[in-house]
């Protein structure tokens, strides 16, 4: 086995440098690449550089970034790693934006899958209904409420109006009978007959 030298000559910027400041090439005889890690990054930004500026595209420029912390690319701030969501096949285990900028995007996300609408459409259906709730006519309109069998939109609700429809489980007949005894119709024997009483199906 084969000594590991003291010095390597980078061709790139030359100088003698420590081993460990090359990258491992098993094709070279010596088992390093040519070109120290640092010349292979300055090498490696540059060529980015010229490929995103052929495409139109910008380029990003490189940040120090303290220690605990990352740049969001989305506002360009940078934050500590406690604003930022986890995501474990990321290289350094969090989201690529900040939890402020993901927070928008999610709720996009969320509007499509669910409902296959854009936030200007369900603000649309906010306006058609006065921005209020289509039940209780009070409340201003925030949650999207569909049909779970169909998937169609049927409006915005209210909190409250929309938990009580799920705790109803869109059963209209449930809803009829609830209102009914509401206004105290239902349960009460009805007089048919002198003596005779019947009692609501």
């Amino acid at each position: 086995m084969t000594e590991e030298p003291d010095a390597k000559w980078c061709r790139q910027c030359k100088r003698d440098l420590h081993p460990g400041d090359f990258a491992r090439d098993k094709n070279r005889r010596d088992g390093l690449q040519v070109w120290c890690r640092e010349c292979v990054a300055e090498y490696s930004a540059a060529r980015y550089r010229r490929r995103r500026e052929a495409l139109g595209k910008t380029v990003r420029e490189k940040v120090d970034v303290p220690e605990g912390h990352k740049l969001c690319r989305g506002c360009d701030q940078i934050k500590p790693r406690s604003e930022w969501h986890l995501k474990r096949s990321a290289p350094d285990g969090l989201s690529s934006r900040c939890k402020a900028c993901r927070a928008p995007l999610l709720r996009q996300d969320h509007l499509k899958r669910n409902y296959g609408l854009t936030e200007a459409e369900r603000d649309q259906l906010i306006a058609d209904q006065g921005g209020v709730c289509c039940i209780c006519l009070a409340a201003p309109a925030a949650h999207v409420d569909h049909c779970h069998e169909t998937g169609r939109v049927r409006g915005v609700l209210c909190f409250s109006c929309n938990a009580a429809l799920g705790q109803f489980k869109d059963r209209p007949d449930a809803i009829r009978r609830a209102a009914a005894y509401v206004e105290g119709n239902a349960w009460k024997p009805t007089l048919v007959a002198p003596g005779v009483y019947q009692l609501p199906s």
